[in-house]
């Protein structure tokens, strides 16, 4: 969330004003541990349990363990040095202004696409209670909703993002009990069959899809865990750094079992893999087995709340990303106006009314699911880059400081070992993400971007580097 680091501190001499710095610690601890709860978890679980059956709780701990050695990573290079605000000054730094251009505008469409991705998913639960609902009217409110909640102060939206994660934890908990109740009871659902433990093997054993069933789990899955590197931004920039930021990273294991891997579970323990809808929210599927009248409608509330909590996030990351980028003079100087609220309104708007484009993609899609299988793959791959920047700065950071990496007291585990671990997890990820037809979709829109952003990063620095040499050298 903080991508405009030293920039945003910095804007009191650019534009007058600065943008306020009124988040307290609880509300950075709750967006911490509620960017770890994904719209993935609640809207794309159903077809991920699908496609890779039980072995998909292994797919959460492959992703949660890789992401755990980039988020270390990048830990080590914030506690090196106390200029780093963001990764974003960690690959300005060390792979040039190119790269941070790239960066800058990768990360600001990144969360655009995300927040395109959550505004289908909210359709979807929407229509959950009104079918025939034009899919337009939700994306339209719900744009308009998000605008207004972020044109006021920083406190309101640290305020509403703290209960929209609240509300999530509570969720994800309430699940997890009632799952085990069920379990214990061997309550039995409409076609007879009991909820028990053994329902995680018993339907085929854990890799009844295959082995391409696993990989294809992978697809949605990591779209999950979109926004880690937030915890370590955000928590960055505290007062106590050497403390908070090992606390929370650190934390990333427990999270993943908690809110993927339990969860998940007790959803098949309830319900067997092979019966669960994956065009439905499991979560909603559960709760209705409980008989109560409410239950399904409180659920599809709650996995609303969710994703309108990611994509007011993300909302939130694009318009100071947007407004970092134009102070850095990469972007147009008026999207560093500054309302009288100390808001980048001007940014703020321009990311909203990209969110209108769900519109457009669900009146072209096959189905909601589909949509969002796409956006989704977008999304991941443009993550997935600025991940890779991140562990290659680092890779660069180990070789340019090496008494700096010796004397690190949070070093990444295995060091460069597993940076290049890591690299090469996210390239066996793009290949999985290439071989289905919808996620391929994502996957070479991302490409294109990249391509574009990059061309347009080098012409730009070529540009200005011919303006320098130039210019007429003073006395």
């Amino acid at each position: 969330m903080s991508t405009s680091g030293h920039a945003e501190e910095n804007s009191g001499e650019a534009s007058g004003r600065q943008l306020q710095r009124n988040l307290t610690n609880r509300h950075i601890q709750l967006i911490a541990i509620g960017g770890a709860i994904g719209t993935g978890l609640f809207m794309g679980s159903g077809k991920t349990i699908a496609t890779a059956g039980p072995s998909i709780l292994l797919v959460y701990l492959i992703i949660g363990s890789a992401l755990f050695l980039f988020m270390r990573a990048m830990g080590e290079i914030l506690l090196s040095d106390r200029q780093y605000g963001t990764f974003a000054d960690i690959i300005r730094h060390f792979l040039g202004p190119s790269m941070g251009f790239v960066m800058g505008w990768t990360y600001w469409l990144c969360w655009v696409v995300t927040g395109i991705a959550d505004v289908v998913a909210i359709t979807g639960y929407v229509h959950f209670w009104w079918p025939d609902l034009p899919s337009w009217i939700p994306v339209v409110a719900t744009a308009l909703l998000l605008f207004a909640l972020n044109a006021m102060t920083v406190k309101a939206f640290g305020e509403t993002e703290f209960w929209f994660a609240m509300i999530k934890i509570v969720a994800i908990i309430a699940l997890i009990v009632v799952g085990v109740i069920m379990v214990a009871i061997g309550m039995q659902d409409s076609n007879g069959t009991s909820a028990a433990v053994s329902n995680l093997w018993s339907h085929g054993g854990l890799f009844q899809t295959g082995f391409t069933g696993f990989l294809g789990g992978f697809q949605i899955a990591i779209f999950a865990f979109v926004g880690i590197e937030l915890v370590g931004t955000t928590v960055a920039e505290t007062a106590d750094p050497d403390t908070t930021l090992p606390k929370a990273i650190n934390s990333i294991p427990v999270r993943v079992v908690l809110f993927y891997i339990c969860s998940l579970a007790v959803i098949m323990m309830v319900t067997p893999w092979d019966q669960i809808d994956k065009t439905q929210s499991p979560f909603v599927t559960m709760f209705s087995l409980t008989g109560l009248g409410m239950a399904a409608s409180l659920v599809n509330l709650v996995v609303l709340t969710s994703a309108a909590s990611s994509a007011n996030s993300g909302i939130y990351s694009t318009s100071r990303m947007l407004f970092s980028l134009s102070l850095q003079g990469d972007a147009a100087p008026f999207f560093s106006r500054l309302s009288k609220r100390h808001v980048p309104q001007n940014a703020l708007f321009l990311s909203c009314v990209f969110l209108l484009s769900a519109a457009i993609l669900l009146a072209f899609g096959d189905s909601i699911l589909s949509v969002f299988t796409v956006v989704t793959a977008m999304s991941a791959t443009l993550f997935m880059v600025v991940w890779v920047l991140v562990v290659i700065a680092y890779l660069f950071y180990v070789r340019k400081y090496p008494d700096k990496h010796q004397d690190s007291a949070f070093k990444l585990p295995g060091g460069v070992f597993s940076a290049w671990l890591f690299i090469i997890f996210i390239v066996l990820m793009v290949v999985v993400l290439a071989l289905e037809s919808e996620s391929l979709k994502g996957l070479l829109m991302s490409a294109a971007w990249m391509v574009i952003i990059t061309v347009v990063g080098v012409v730009r620095r070529h540009r200005a580097l011919d303006r320098r040499g130039r210019a007429p050298i003073s006395a």
